[in-house]
């Protein structure tokens, strides 16, 4: 903004002395009396400008941003040519100085509106009245000795205006602070005390918690009183679950069951807001314990991660490959990994190659936890053993997405990871017909044109199922389990047959990647550890390392061979929409619950 060549609106001068004040205009026509109760506009540091200042920003903008993007330009150019950075043209050297100029002259800039900023705060004849934002700040800041008159409230009456309601709004939380914790609040929202050093500096989770609250309310202007705050242990997260919490949601945990499973009987904790879930589920429970039960097994057990190296050549990357997967070699290197942890234990190392990249993926137990953080000391271990004799190995990354976590993918779904469980059933006719409304045909035929040939049109990847990921998502978030995992998780291929001359349904559900844990991470918050407690595998078991979490695995799959069994039938029967309708919609006015 061209500040010499604006229109100046009068500027006040107060008279002390007397109940009132009165404002004087400086005019170029103004009479010599005016000018006795008015002083000449301070000069600015702009004005000693050649052009004028908007012209002059322009310019220098434009300098600043044709320059650095030229520049970086020819510097993307060198790196693909390999040539040497510090070898530059004669225009190259013009486009630095330019750029430096530029840079010199918008600091400048800054300063000088710095300088007009101190000589306003410092002089009551500075006042510029022709900028609202400054007068606002003059105002807000109670810059003057002199109380204003009603000539001046009136000349400044939309910034009295915003002012007034910004200071009648107030903070939104209507429960008051200590005065300490509002000092403390006040130095949030102003910056000078970082939000996530709250914890450290106060010692109490619970109390920083809450003034982090007030201080997103005030920044951001928004209310959350409906996220709730009281009755959580915030101590209890603090350093491995949440950082910087401000609540905590409240999701409804629903049972359904009995599973029986493997001969015992389990109550399966789901913790959803999808209506018909939990009655979806619990129905397949009926009909699996109806028909007798269903049986589970552990195929394998085998946490993942894969790092990616590099090498100068494909050569070298080619023979580090061959190191690792001599069995000669397994056995230094399984010691080295398994130091990581008592429970950790090397089982197998695969490698691909992709040009001079190396990606080696590790294999291990992890005990009854889910073994992430396990699994990657063991790999840091090995990696910082290989560099003994593999000095030229460039190390990349700790995981180079061939573990893969969080991510479908098909080495997942072929070589499985954590837990790979099958889980099968055989049905009866007559349970079928009165306990799912439907009939053994029918739900063969379903699944072979949905499940399968259906998921094939799709282009699936692990997801030949009706909803697998629905429970699976239900029994993490009740039991504590990393909810992104579920993507992996959630791999599962459902078969139906008719079996006894087609009398009887057998139905499986095959999921090669559940990755699952009872011991770490939100397994140990006390909701998450009740529903662990119900199940009967909460924490390690000490007798049988990994048990717990290997159970956890098959009472998971049982329960998608449940919600699979019950879903399929309804689709089967034309109930489906029904029963969304009747489950999944609220007939109550929430407006005006609220009110």
């Amino acid at each position: 903004m061209d500040r010499r060549r604006s229109a100046r609106p009068p500027r006040p001068t107060a008279v002390q002395g007397g109940p009132s004040c009165t404002f004087n205009r400086n005019e170029e026509n103004a009479s010599a009396a005016d000018h006795q109760h008015s002083k000449a506009p301070s000069p600015k540091a702009s004005d000693a400008l050649p052009l004028p200042l908007y012209l002059t920003n322009t310019i220098f903008f434009t300098l600043f941003f044709s320059v650095a993007y030229y520049l970086l330009h020819r510097w993307r150019d060198k790196i693909r040519n390999s040539t040497p950075l510090h070898v530059v043209t004669l225009s190259e050297i013009a486009a630095i100085v330019s750029l430096m100029a530029s840079f010199i002259y918008l600091l400048g800039f800054f300063g000088i509106d710095f300088v007009q900023s101190f000589i306003a705060r410092s002089s009551p004849d500075a006042w510029d009245l022709d900028d609202e934002i400054d007068q606002t700040l003059l105002i807000d800041n109670n810059r003057y000795a002199a109380p204003p008159c009603a000539s001046a409230v009136a000349l400044t009456s939309k910034v009295a205006a915003a002012a007034a309601a910004a200071a009648a709004a107030g903070p939104l939380n209507t429960t008051p602070l200590p005065e300490e914790d509002e000092e403390v609040v006040k130095m949030v929202v102003n910056g000078s005390v970082p939000s996530y050093s709250l914890e450290s500096k106060l010692g109490d989770p619970k109390r920083a918690a809450s003034i982090r609250r007030e201080a997103l309310q005030r920044v951001t202007g928004r209310s959350i009183q409906g996220l709730p705050f009281e009755g959580f242990d915030y101590e209890s997260i603090l350093g491995q679950c949440c950082e910087m919490p401000v609540g905590y949601v409240q999701i409804p945990v629903g049972i359904a069951g009995p599973l029986l499973l493997d001969g015992f009987e389990y109550t399966i904790p789901m913790a959803t807001t999808e209506g018909c879930l939990v009655a979806s589920t619990n129905r397949g429970c009926k009909a699996i314990y109806a028909s007798g039960g269903a049986t589970s097994m552990l195929l394998k057990d085998g946490m993942t991660r894969a790092p990616v190296v590099r090498f100068g050549s494909a050569k070298r990357a080619s023979e580090l490959k061959f190191f690792l997967e001599d069995p000669d070699n397994f056995d230094t290197l399984a010691v080295i990994f398994n130091r990581s942890s008592r429970f950790a234990r090397l089982q197998s190392i695969r490698c691909s190659i992709a040009g001079k990249n190396l990606y080696v993926r590790f294999c291990c137990s992890t005990g009854d936890a889910m073994g992430m953080n396990m699994v990657s000391k063991g790999v840091q271990n090995v990696l910082d053993f290989l560099q003994h004799d593999f000095s030229d190995m460039e190390i990349i990354g700790i995981s180079g997405n061939f573990c893969a976590d969080k991510k479908p993918a098909a080495v997942n779904w072929i070589e499985g990871r954590g837990k790979s469980v099958v889980c099968e059933a055989i049905i009866k006719e007559e349970v079928v017909r009165k306990v799912l409304k439907t009939s053994v045909a029918s739900l063969v035929e379903l699944n072979m044109l949905k499940n399968l040939t259906g998921s094939a049109m799709a282009g699936a990847l692990g997801g030949f199922n009706a909803h697998s990921s629905n429970i699976v998502s239900a029994v993490f978030l009740a039991t504590g389990q990393d909810p992104a995992q579920n993507v992996e998780s959630s791999h599962c291929i459902t078969m139906m047959e008719a079996v006894n001359n087609g009398r009887d349904l057998h139905v499986s559900v095959t999921m090669p990647s559940i990755e699952v844990g009872t011991v770490g991470g939100g397994t140990q918050l006390a909701s998450q550890s009740a529903c662990l407690n119900l199940l009967g595998v909460k924490g390690a078991n000490k007798e049988s390392p990994g048990a717990n979490s290997r159970l956890l695995a098959t009472v998971v799959a049982g329960s998608v061979l449940a919600g699979e069994l019950s879903l399929m039938s309804a689709i089967a029967a034309g109930q489906l929409v029904r029963s969304h309708m009747k489950y999944n919609r609220s007939s109550r006015d929430v407006s005006k619950l609220e009110s």
